[in-house]
């Protein structure tokens, strides 16, 4: 019986400490590139878009496809950083606590 209230008083510590962690990525930004830094995109750590930045030099209405691959070159970079720091922040917050193979944070 004292496993179990233990068990369950990690995880009600856990759920705080997850709660406190999401704010906390709302805050976090994370800028992706491409282009040799002509095109960047931030992200905030929910993977919302923040800004995004376009070299003048590389609008040209005649060759659109470019820009729109550096776009999501940089969306996607900026989405990797994301992860890993989610990931990182995660091990931080679950450290210790065995979770089921497959079973990923946040819910």
């Amino acid at each position: 019986m004292k496993n179990i209230q233990n068990m369950m008083k990690q995880a009600q510590q856990l759920q705080t400490k997850m709660a406190d962690m999401q704010a906390k990525l709302a805050e976090v930004e994370m800028t992706g590139e491409a282009g040799a830094g002509m095109v960047s995109v931030t992200l905030n750590g929910k993977g919302e878009m923040r800004r995004i930045k376009i070299d003048k030099s590389l609008v040209d209405p005649e060759d659109v496809e470019t820009l729109e691959d550096l776009v999501v070159a940089a969306t996607n970079n900026a989405k990797q950083r994301v992860e890993e720091h989610v990931a990182g922040e995660m091990s931080k917050v679950a450290g210790g606590l065995p979770l089921p193979p497959g079973m990923k944070l946040p819910f």
